[in-house]
């Protein structure tokens, strides 16, 4: 049941301070050098983030609790810097039997060393630690009236990661590169995964969008497509742009998946206000513009047979082909220009743009600001146009 593996997702937590910082010394208290670094490695500073965390490792002063959480961020500032033998050994000092693995063992060091192991088995042995340790956090959490909002919050992190691990564990064994995908018991295992990440959080999407890929490795489209339509439950008086802007709020990577998984589902109004979404927060992404160009070509391809597809009402396939073209072309040009690795999304596009030559579209005319644009795109575009879709 093998299918192409989603990007890894990293797992980047918050590393809570064990102790107040302290201003009445001219000497940064630790904690308050890891507040910064934590701030620092937030805004993907990682260069000085590293020197904060390294002045808080040097002093003599300092809490084993502080020290440790030190390590676990040099380990995250490691491992986002490409230096990953260095962070696999770093987190393992964090284990036993390392003679300075703290207590308890932060589930986090076996999320990291999850995602780093070559071997699907070490991984996933990695992951089953992590969710032990953090069922074990879980059960911990017994209803507090003086701690209201903050418990409730630190149980979501807590049942959040839970989750996170299942789905990772399930990507191990959908994961082509591995002889698990082969396995005979891999559809129900994954299946019996997923069952209990659910259990644990009914509507996280990014397991229901697990969910939605293993359904479509199992040929149950319908299934799949539910999955991804599946929402939290809202109030009546919920605007209607809830839904999209949960999904706005998951990672980028996630994003671009989903987008794939509702392309696979035939579902392309709900993939291209994914990727128009994705493609506002990041207009430099090839592989957001290769989706949307893809998405386009696809709308194209239905309406040319004579389908419908909604919000492409009052457009030509060509028009809708002209769109296709536009963002294939800005997909070639950023893949270029930054040197993409991935060459199959390349060939994919010329292949592509070779076809619209053949059928005669050609790029989109270049028009200036003040004439303003030619009304083409999709039907329920923000105001602002973050996206220009021709």
């Amino acid at each position: 049941m093998g299918r192409t593996r989603a990007k890894a997702k990293k797992f980047v937590p918050t590393v809570t301070n064990s102790s107040q910082s302290s201003s009445s010394s001219a000497t940064p208290a630790i904690s308050a050098l890891l507040d910064k670094a934590q701030e620092l490695i937030v805004q993907c500073d990682f260069p000085l983030a590293r020197k904060f965390i390294e002045r808080a490792l040097v002093r003599g002063d300092g809490s084993v609790s502080e020290k440790n959480q030190a390590r676990e961020m040099m380990g995250v500032v490691l491992l986002e810097t490409g230096e990953v033998d260095k962070a696999r050994e770093l987190f393992l000092t964090l284990l036993p039997p390392h003679p300075t693995a703290p207590t308890p063992t932060p589930p986090s060091a076996h999320l990291y060393l999850a995602q780093l192991s070559a071997d699907p088995y070490t991984a996933l042995k990695h992951y089953q630690a992590a969710i032990d340790i953090l069922q074990t956090q879980l059960k911990g959490k017994a209803p507090s009236p003086t701690q209201g909002d903050e418990q409730d919050e630190g149980e979501d992190e807590v049942r959040s990661n839970i989750v996170r691990a299942y789905v990772g564990m399930v990507e191990v064994w959908m994961d082509p590169e591995y002889d698990l995908c082969f396995d005979p018991a891999a559809s129900s295992t994954c299946d019996s995964l997923l069952a209990n990440a659910l259990q644990i959080d009914p509507h996280n999407l990014e397991a229901l969008q697990c969910l939605a890929s293993v359904r479509l490795s199992q040929e149950k489209m319908e299934e799949a497509l539910a999955a991804l339509r599946t929402f939290p439950p809202s109030s009546p008086d919920a605007p209607p742009a809830r839904n999209q802007a949960l999904v706005t709020a998951l990672p980028l990577s996630v994003r671009l998946a989903r987008a794939k998984l509702l392309l696979e589902c035939s579902a392309y109004h709900d993939a291209l206000d994914v990727l128009e979404n994705v493609l506002a927060s990041d207009d430099s992404s090839v592989e957001g513009w290769y989706l949307m160009g893809w998405g386009w070509w696809l709308v194209a391809e239905r309406q040319k047979e004579g389908g419908e597809v909604e919000g492409s009402e009052g457009l030509t396939w060509e028009d809708i082909a002209r769109d296709s073209r536009d963002c294939l072309e800005t997909c070639q040009m950023l893949h270029e220009s930054q040197s993409d690795p991935d060459t199959p999304i390349l060939e994919h596009v010329q292949e592509l743009l070779g076809t619209l030559d053949a059928l005669g579209i050609v790029s989109s005319p270049v028009q200036d600001d003040e004439e303003g644009g030619d009304g083409d795109g999709w039907e329920d575009a923000s105001d602002d146009e973050d996206v220009e879709m021709s």
